[in-house]
């Protein structure tokens, strides 16, 4: 039987939140729109207190925040770049063109074709969170992108030098300092000195999510990716330090973070409150962590392996770390999360920067019907047909007149007539 020992904030709260976001995102978002760059600096000016001549860096100004960086920090974002431009390209490698005659005289096939521009928001006004730039800006230049831009917030009053080499090392072609709803809707929309994009990718907070939400459609988006979601699913082979640290460390993203526990253990489930306070003891982050954890945070006590395979697929978290004494049957029974972290050896802060996966994933239930950003996002699959023979025509096209009388569409109807009127007689 499951048990809930820690609940978070009821569904009510958490209704009434997101109704506020929605309101708040779409009136930025229609300023915008109406008044171009102008809403856009005032926006900056209002929440990053940002408004430089240009919202565009230079080369100088990109150089400056490489030249800023120790060689250590460099090396180091090299290597997790090469990690996930690696795993990028295998993805890729999985991805074909297709001809195939499928009757005789009749082609079909598919191309794989990139899409032609993509704007990268890197969320980066709390934490420099340049790790973002290689899971979008790189994937997105390995996916053959012709046009890769990308923007963050000001960090601590200015241009984050580590989030821009990361951009920078990542191939972005263009680098803007903006950040939150005012940095999605320009590249989206377009100002007078932002060309628009086909598409937005890229985590960020509640306010981010939204508005990639409101504009899908009129751009195409990676899918929906809102505060962090973490869940821990864990059995008595592990303790309640290293669950309590695995939760905090992406608590840690902001105040409204969800992290679950669903353990079969007793004892972790007990422990877990004490070793969460433990741990925030020792965290620069714990003014953050902790209010997500107080709000958020869940502990679940289920009796067998199947209670938690079962809460597990009704939380659909973004990250799932499953630490038990057989983590592949879970692996081989999910089916609803974003990434899954097999084993005490490995973690979500390795998915998160360097171990090559991508770490913008699914939030809010996504996971139920996507996986997370990976090149095939920036790809589009498109279908043709060619027929070979009249006589190949003559047969498609008799039944396809047949079906469309079925419809009562004459006029698709006539499109197959015409042929089987005109080839039939020379087949």
């Amino acid at each position: 039987m499951v048990k809930i020992i820690k609940a978070g904030q009821s569904a009510q709260v958490k209704a009434d939140n997101n109704a506020q976001v929605r309101a708040t995102v779409e009136k930025i978002i229609a300023d915008i729109e109406q008044r171009g760059e102008a809403a856009v600096r005032e926006y900056s000016e209002r929440f990053d207190k940002w408004n430089p001549p240009s919202l565009r860096l230079s080369q100088e100004e990109i150089q400056a925040c490489i030249d800023a960086l120790s060689p250590q920090a460099i090396e180091d974002i090299k290597f997790a770049q090469a990690q996930i431009r690696r795993f990028a390209q295998i993805q890729l490698m999985s991805l074909r063109d297709v001809e195939v005659e499928t009757l005789p005289g009749v082609v079909l096939g598919h191309r794989n074709i990139p899409v032609n521009s993509v704007g990268c928001y890197i969320p980066g006004g709390k934490y420099p969170l340049l790790a973002s730039a290689h899971m979008s800006v790189l994937t997105a230049k390995v996916a053959g992108v012709k046009r890769v831009i990308a923007c963050a917030p000001p960090f601590d009053g200015k241009p984050s030098p580590e989030i821009i080499a990361a951009m920078a090392l990542a191939g972005a072609d263009e680098i803007y300092v903006m950040g939150g709803v005012q940095g999605v809707a320009a590249m989206a929309l377009g100002t007078e000195s932002i060309a628009p994009v086909d598409m937005i990718v890229g985590p960020g907070n509640a306010y981010v999510a939204e508005a990639k939400r409101q504009l899908y459609g009129r751009v195409g988006i990676d899918l929906f990716a809102g505060p962090t979601e973490t869940l821990v699913i864990c059995d008595d082979s592990v303790d309640a330090e290293l669950v309590a640290v695995d939760l905090l460390g992406q608590a840690e993203h902001g105040p409204t973070s969800p992290a679950y526990c669903v353990t079969t253990s007793r004892k972790i489930a007990e422990e877990l409150p004490a070793a969460i306070e433990t741990v925030l003891a020792r965290l620069d982050t714990a003014p953050v962590a902790s209010v997500s954890w107080r709000d958020y945070g869940e502990i679940i006590l289920c009796e067998t392996d199947e209670e938690m395979l079962q809460e597990a697929e009704r939380l659909c978290s973004e990250h799932v770390q499953v630490m038990t004494r057989d983590p592949d049957w879970f692996l081989h029974r999910m089916t609803n999360y974003g990434a899954l972290f097999l084993g005490h050896r490995t973690n979500v802060s390795y998915g998160d920067k360097v171990i090559g996966t991508n770490h913008t994933l699914p939030t809010m239930g996504a996971g139920r019907y996507t996986g997370g950003l990976w090149v095939g996002k920036f790809i589009k699959t498109h279908s043709y047909q060619r027929i070979l023979t009249d006589e190949a025509s003559v047969h498609i096209g008799e039944v396809c007149s047949r079906l469309c009388a079925l419809e009562h569409f004459s006029g698709h109807k006539e499109q197959a007539d015409i042929r089987v009127r005109r080839l039939g007689k020379q087949a």
